[in-house]
């Protein structure tokens, strides 16, 4: 299980455990006072083990895992030199890809300005006319007519 995963399982259990408060809050003041007492006390033991099992797992990822990182060796041996290389052809392969990323953007943002040329080049309207601003006002007036 990933670590998101967890976190909304656990998201899920307080949820859970809010409506379960709640609807028993709604008749705890018909309970006679001994009864209130002995669920308040089972209360704050509950909350109290809940305490000392988040602390336990917390702990147990700081010690085995130095902040919960995950390892492929076994503790007290050094990583064999297939692990090496698998790491290094993981880095490889992660560099190469970032490399290909970006050649393949450049390549689709040059073809994008070469078809927007392409158009404006071959249209009635000299290029010019674009960047002039009567026919941008010309432009917004026709478009206002039409609707």
């Amino acid at each position: 299980m990933s670590s998101t995963q967890v976190q909304n399982a656990q998201s899920a259990m307080d949820h859970f455990g809010a409506r379960i408060t709640a609807r028993l809050s709604e008749s705890a003041d018909d309970l006679p006072h001994d009864v209130s007492e002995r669920l308040r006390a089972a209360r704050v033991q509950a909350v109290d083990k809940r305490k000392s099992v988040l602390l336990q797992t917390a702990s147990a990822l700081f010690a085995h895992g130095q902040s919960g990182t995950l390892s492929a060796s076994r503790s007290g041996e050094h990583a064999s030199w297939w692990q090496r290389l698998g790491a290094v052809g993981l880095l490889f392969t992660l560099v190469v890809s970032l490399f290909a990323i970006g050649v393949i953007q450049d390549e689709l943002k040059t073809r994008e300005l070469a078809d927007i040329d392409t158009s404006l080049l071959t249209d009635d309207l000299p290029p010019a006319a674009y960047v002039d601003v009567g026919f941008a006002q010309y432009l917004k007036a026709g478009n206002r007519q039409e609707r």
